[in-house]
């Protein structure tokens, strides 16, 4: 049995099932093992790690514990208090006509980001003036229909995780800024920053960027100096705002002061470097990596929750998930007539009842016409039981999205 306990309640003679520590970026440390000393425990402790799960039949018990099913019990009632409001924007255009922009757009953002970080590794002058386009081009598309963008984020691979993680975090910090309602200058400034808060990265060694396996504790020291990187190089240039290099510095601190660079502590880290923090440890953890299988999408919301108050803030986590919805885009969903569905729009008007495409009937355990459903329909009966991982049927969400 899994169960969660207490970093104070760990002994020697434990094993751990799960750290619970992938709000730690680039977290590559072995995961599972049995505690066989008590350096390990005090290593733990100084990661910020407050909570971690143990496999009870394979080391000892704790009383200070609950089980793993009383944990994900609390955060999915969590997940359905914090979904009640309505998402976000309503839809101005048609997914189908909005998507044939959004991959022009998408394709192009991945090449300036690119080219931009290429330019600057050589040293050679960069010219901010495209990226500022690139980031009015995102806000307008998300504004017609964030879902095009929001499936497009869905599709990728992990071998390009760099350059599509700038641009979906982008996407998420439009999403978040326009559910919050922020001035337009302050939202482009920050969705300019979301677009090149890796832009440090060019400054970390390859074998450290991009070593497959474990990073050790002096490789890891390493890679954090990316986001004073990202701070220094975007201060350094012309047209870049404040909170462009705000956002972009800030985007791995943490509430309780765990964070880096600076180890800032709650309202010592500005409101948009709060932000984002959830969109970047949303997106890191429900994608592939090279050393890291992803999340399903309501995996990762329930995450943000249980990490809610200390690593990340509370009611901006809420005010997250109330904007991207129950069930995100890409998310694989159990309908009550046994059919499978991945969610292609959200409802701006209750979560529960989103459009689904339908393939595959878990009755009888085969793949079944592809047909798009609006739950929200009149006539329609279906109804969503779960989120299900798209690992346990075989199926390949991405074929879906597009």
């Amino acid at each position: 049995m899994i169960k969660r306990i207490p970093v104070s309640a760990l002994k020697v003679g434990m094993y751990i099932s799960d750290l619970n520590n992938d709000w730690i970026p680039h977290n590559t440390q072995r995961r599972r093992g049995v505690i066989k000393r008590d350096e390990t425990i005090e290593k733990i402790r100084k990661m910020g790690v407050q909570f971690v799960y143990i496999d009870v039949q394979k080391g000892i018990d704790s009383q200070d514990s609950e089980t793993a099913a009383e944990v994900d019990a609390r955060n999915d009632a969590a997940l359905q208090k914090a979904g009640e409001q309505t998402p976000g924007v309503a839809p101005k255009v048609s997914l189908s006509e909005e998507m044939i922009i959004a991959m022009g757009v998408h394709s192009q953002a991945q090449e300036l980001v690119s080219s931009f970080m290429s330019s600057a590794k050589m040293g050679a002058p960069v010219d901010v003036a495209p990226i500022h386009k690139l980031a009015d081009e995102l806000q307008n598309s998300v504004s017609r229909n964030a879902n095009a963008l929001g499936c497009l984020g869905r599709i990728r691979e992990k071998d390009n995780y760099l350059l599509e993680h700038s641009v979906n975090l982008s996407v998420l910090m439009t999403l978040f800024g326009q559910y919050r309602q922020l001035p337009a200058d302050v939202m482009h400034q920050t969705v300019v920053g979301a677009l090149l808060h890796d832009l440090g990265k060019i400054l970390t060694p390859d074998d450290v960027l991009h070593k497959p396996g474990r990073l050790s504790p002096e490789e890891f020291e390493v890679m954090k100096l990316h986001a004073r990187h990202s701070r220094d190089i975007l201060s350094a240039t012309e047209g870049i705002g404040e909170l462009t290099v705000i956002t972009a510095a800030q985007h791995h601190e943490r509430i309780d002061g765990s964070g880096y660079p600076e180890g800032l502590k709650g309202e010592e880290i500005s409101v948009y470097g709060r932000m984002v923090a959830i969109t970047d440890v949303y997106d890191a953890i429900t994608a592939d990596r090279v050393y890291h299988k992803g999340m399903t999408p309501t995996q990762g919301l329930k995450k943000l929750l249980e990490w809610s108050g200390s690593h990340l803030d509370a009611a901006l986590v809420k005010q997250f998930i109330r904007c991207i919805g129950l069930y995100p885009v890409g998310s694989l969903v159990l309908l009550d007539s046994g059919r499978l569905g991945v969610v292609v729009e959200i409802n701006e008007e209750d979560q529960r009842l989103p459009v689904v495409r339908v393939m595959y009937h878990t009755k009888f355990r085969m793949p079944i016409t592809v047909t798009t459903i609006d739950l929200s329909k009149s006539g329609n009966q279906d109804r969503i039981l779960r989120s299900v991982d798209p690992d346990d049927y075989q199926i390949d969400v991405r074929k879906f999205l597009s």
